[in-house]
């Protein structure tokens, strides 16, 4: 079978290796549909993964082909989307069933060969039966979604309260169609790609703001009359982390879901605003919850296929595997402008 190898940061390839066979409580995934995720560019361009030459890819749907001789739910045929996280369930955080925080975990794309490949072996545990209604492609966007709504419920969200989403990339998108949904009264979708802001006013955003040309803070108090409830930043820019601290007014609440890699300087006007204030600053970890994989997961499948979560304008590239390594160079030299990239095995 195909699938593509990362052997350090930066050698990226597409190789012919053996299919997997599954183990005795595993199944074997024809992969339909593998989604770019944001964590995926750094360590496929500049950090690497946790082992070296392993299929990277951890947002996929497929098929099941073969099952072990212990599985008994699961049968050949059953279309499913995999959760990517494997945790120890042993540690004190498995234990309180905050998954999320797992101590020793396993993960497709990083810590296991993923789904940029045409079969991958997978643990009954981590699969979720897609719907018929629901198409693969959106099916390898519920790793997103549950993102989102991990983000959502970590912020309190309440009804009536403003939003202001910074950075519209996909779980940028369903978090800001996941607040629709839990009754936010505005939201304010901040971008810098004209395009992804577009996009943004499509599936729900009430008012759309380029960064790059007008500034967040004075823009939303003009447009709300008000300081709002609620920041969340899916950038990881510090910058941006630091705007949404000064955006958000007494009693705010900012959630970091965005990975930076990077330290954060908040200046002495943004640190008395916390304590002046009383802000809540919240981080948000990936996407899991009990009983595994979570509600953010189930509740994602139930809205793609009732039809009030939307993925498919999200999705701007739908590649071959063989295409993986150009895609990912241009990625590197800024010459593609993208949100969700798609590939079919």
């Amino acid at each position: 079978m195909k699938a593509v190898k990362l052997y350090k940061a930066g050698d990226l390839r597409v190789e012919e290796i053996p299919v997997p066979e599954p183990k005795n409580n595993e199944v074997l995934v024809r992969v339909k549909a593998v989604g770019v995720c944001g964590s995926d560019i750094p360590r496929i361009l500049y950090v690497g993964a946790h082992k070296e030459r392993i299929t990277v890819g951890h947002e996929f749907s497929g098929e099941i082909v073969a099952v072990g001789k212990d599985v008994e739910s699961w049968h050949a045929g059953d279309r499913v989307v995999v959760a990517p996280l494997i945790p120890c369930y042993q540690c004190a955080s498995c234990l309180k069933g905050d998954y999320s925080l797992c101590t020793n975990y396993d993960y497709f794309g990083s810590r296991r060969d993923g789904a940029m490949a045409e079969y991958v072996v997978v643990p009954e545990a981590n699969l979720l039966r897609l719907p018929e209604n629901v198409s693969y492609e959106v099916g390898a966007m519920t790793d997103p979604a549950a993102n989102a709504w991990h983000a959502i419920w970590r912020s309190k969200l309440e009804p009536g309260e403003d939003v202001v989403i910074f950075g519209v990339g996909p779980i940028g998108m369903f978090a800001l169609q996941a607040a629709k949904i839990e009754g936010a009264k505005n939201i304010i979708a901040v971008d810098i790609v004209s395009g992804k802001l577009e996009t943004a006013k499509k599936l729900g955003a009430d008012y759309v703001l380029n960064s790059g040309e007008r500034n967040v803070s004075e823009t939303v108090l003009e447009i709300l009359g008000k300081e709002p409830e609620l920041a969340i930043d899916f950038t990881g820019v510090p910058f941006v982390q630091a705007e949404a601290v000064k955006t958000v007014g007494r009693h705010g609440r900012v959630v970091f879901l965005g990975i930076s890699h990077k330290g954060l300087n908040l200046s002495e006007e943004q640190v008395d605003k916390i304590l002046r204030y009383e802000l809540i600053v919240t981080g948000s970890w990936n996407s899991f919850s009990k009983p595994f994989p979570g509600r953010e997961w189930t509740r994602s499948i139930e809205l793609f296929a009732a039809g009030k979560l939307v993925a498919e304008p999200i999705i701007t590239h739908r590649l071959s595997l063989d295409e993986a390594p150009e895609v990912f160079r241009k990625i590197k030299e800024g010459s593609i402008e993208y949100n969700k990239i798609m590939f079919l095995p």
